[in-house]
């Protein structure tokens, strides 16, 4: 599976530290531009939980003597999963910011990142809002609020290309990393056992 992306341009792809969901925005937009016929494919899934504290493993930026582990608020990954073919029985994740290749298989990539142990606080557990690459471009708006502090300083520094805005909407990131179904229809929100389902046969 791994050679239907040969199309993309990895000089090209846009990626900023910390603006996972904007970065994956950017990917999206970019397969739809080189081959859009592959976009009806793609999921983008945010990943947070009622907390907005969730547990990842192997994260660039996780400390290499803990198995690279992060506790984000939310984050962003692409998943392509072509559901139409039986032939074609692998899903491949997007994720900038894991130690783990670019693309990866989702079977890796559950098994690095996703892994959960009895052990651990299971107010970290993940939850997942899975969302149509080709609804995602269409409706996601961010004004970058989320990333500033109390003075409206960055806390990071943003990308440089113009704020993601719809026509009808100028910021509605917290309500994509939310898990709440019924205050935010859009997509649909899952548990890992659930995600696992979805994306094996």
């Amino acid at each position: 599976m791994m050679d239907l992306f040969k199309f993309l341009d990895y000089k090209q792809l846009i990626y900023t530290p910390f603006y996972c969901e904007e970065n994956i925005w950017k990917l999206c937009e970019h397969i739809q531009q080189k081959e859009p016929e592959l976009l009806k494919n793609c999921f983008v899934v945010f990943i947070s939980n009622d907390i907005e504290k969730v547990l990842l493993w192997a994260q660039k930026i996780g400390n290499p003597d803990h198995n690279y582990h992060v506790i984000w608020d939310y984050h962003v990954i692409l998943i392509y999963y072509n559901t139409d073919d039986d032939d074609d029985d692998m899903a491949v994740v997007f994720d900038y910011d894991t130690i783990l290749p670019f693309p990866c298989s989702f079977n890796d990539y559950q098994n690095s990142v996703l892994r959960r142990y009895d052990y651990i606080n299971s107010k970290y557990d993940c939850k997942f809002r899975i969302i149509m690459a080709e609804q995602y471009l269409r409706t996601f708006s961010s004004d970058r609020s989320r990333m500033k502090d109390s003075n409206g300083q960055f806390v990071q520094p943003p990308p440089e290309y113009p704020c993601i805005q719809t026509s009808t909407e100028s910021n509605n990131l917290n309500s994509f990393i939310s898990m709440n179904m019924q205050t935010f229809c859009i997509g649909q929100v899952m548990d890992l056992d659930q995600l696992r389902k979805k994306f094996s046969k």
